[in-house]
């Protein structure tokens, strides 16, 4: 008697979002985002997941509804890339605060901002009087 054999074809067919599960997701190229560590086939930094969680307070799910075009276990891998590399990413975030800083001073308002500023100041007083 011949025992049954185990059907290699899936009932559903796979998801074409979701990447085969060995794929490397984590990559740096040169010339490809200052060859910052990346999720593969995005231009989305760890250092963008890493900010986006954990100091913009987003959770994964919420940062794959922002930006659908990456998978939840891409999140994932990004977040224990960061995880595993804090203390070097953490310096990277605080060198491109440190940058703009150093812009702002060296170049003040940009034009958008100074006209906003204008507006501002001269808006009549919408406060209620009473």
């Amino acid at each position: 008697m011949e025992t049954p054999q185990a059907s290699t074809q899936t009932l559903n067919p796979p998801d074409n979002r979701e990447p085969a599960p060995d794929r490397v997701r984590i990559v740096s190229t040169p010339g490809t985002r200052g060859g910052k560590p990346r999720i593969d086939g995005h231009r989305i930094t760890v250092e963008d997941v890493a900010v986006w969680h954990e100091r913009m307070g987003m959770s994964p799910d919420e940062i794959v509804y922002n930006y659908p075009s990456i998978t939840l276990s891409d999140v994932h891998a990004a977040l224990a890339y960061y995880f595993e590399n804090r203390e070097r990413i953490n310096a990277d975030i605080l060198e491109g605060e440190r940058y703009v800083q150093e812009m702002k001073a060296k170049f003040g308002p940009g034009p958008l901002q100074e006209q906003l500023r204008r507006r501002t100041a001269d808006a009549p007083n919408d406060s209620f009087s009473s």
